[in-house]
């Protein structure tokens, strides 16, 4: 099937690449069985879905690896070239001397030679392999950011991956990267829906040349840390039903039009197809103004999976 999403939005990189502006999410919770997201990502492939987005942390890349070869070999893409995969820097190798062997594992995972972006999950370093949520706040700590993003530095010039980049990043940290970085972030990506819409970081980012990316973008309902906050808004809601769209759709469009990407995860091959129908129709003024002044509010932060520790959140 012929791909039918855009292939518009801009990585301002070293290397000048650019991505599919919808991305699917390979994160669940709880977890789904290896053949489960294989088989969704074959279907996702065929659905017309080009850029994949998983991590370490998510178990996924091994899965997402298999799709990939499967696609290949039935002919659904002819070359790994037409696929954009993002995978992250996990926080227990947040350190020098784990970058690359960490983005060697992922890639082994994946069955791949190169990924086309590679992220820091969180500006956090773990001192040892989590063993349960919420990470005790005294394994935690924040990630020396000269030395670890020159390693990811290191990681674009080895060719391992085409483009670096951070994610779930404040202007206060990326100021910190951009300070001392031969390759700027490409991307950062971060929660971004109607009801947590960053307006002053995506700005920040806009000004900065960095291209913001949105998970999270329907407030990652049925997962271990979201809620239905989202598709129980009145005014989403009212929206949707007047343009004759789903909630999700509503969401997806407008975060499309603050010029950001979206990582979009269903398995469910109908909702995967509406997530892709956002391109030929638009929200109206009157539509964006009434989502501008929607009560905002943040559902995912570092303390949905640490425990509380005021010293570490002043650092972020």
């Amino acid at each position: 099937m012929e791909n039918k999403v855009p292939i518009v939005s801009v990585v301002s990189s070293f290397s000048g690449l650019t991505m599919p502006v919808i991305g699917m999410g390979t994160a669940s919770y709880p977890p789904v069985d290896a053949g489960t997201l294989k088989s969704a990502i074959v279907e996702a492939i065929s659905a017309g879905y080009r850029h994949f987005d998983t991590a370490f942390i998510y178990g996924s890349e091994q899965p997402i690896g298999a799709a990939i070869a499967e696609a290949l070999n039935i002919g659904l893409i002819k070359s790994r070239n037409e696929l954009f995969i993002t995978s992250k820097l996990w926080c227990t190798y947040a350190e020098p001397d784990l970058v690359i062997p960490a983005i060697k594992m992922s890639l082994e995972n994946l069955q791949l030679e190169y990924l086309d972006l590679y992220l820091i999950h969180w500006p956090l370093k773990f001192s040892k392999e989590v063993s349960r949520f919420p990470v005790p706040k005294e394994e935690v700590s924040v990630i020396d950011i000269k030395t670890v993003w020159s390693a990811m530095e290191e990681c674009q010039l080895l060719g391992l991956t085409k483009a670096i980049g951070v994610s779930n990043f404040s202007s206060r940290k990326l100021e910190e990267i951009l300070s001392l970085a031969k390759i700027p972030p490409a991307v950062n990506q971060v929660e971004m829906n109607p009801l947590w819409q960053q307006k002053e970081l995506n700005e920040y980012c806009k000004a900065k040349g960095i291209h913001v990316s949105a998970h999270s973008p329907l407030g990652s309902k049925g997962t271990l840390w979201g809620d239905n906050r989202i598709f129980d808004c009145h005014a989403l809601k009212e929206i949707a039903e007047a343009k004759g769209k789903t909630i999700a759709q509503i969401c997806l469009r407008w975060v499309y039009e603050q010029g950001a990407s979206v990582i979009a995860k269903s398995f469910n091959k109908k909702r995967m197809e509406e997530n892709l129908e956002i391109f030929d129709w638009s929200l109206s003024v009157e539509e964006l103004e009434e989502i501008r002044v929607l009560p905002q509010c943040k559902i995912i932060s570092i303390g949905t999976f640490i425990e509380p520790s005021a010293e570490l959140e002043a650092q972020l």
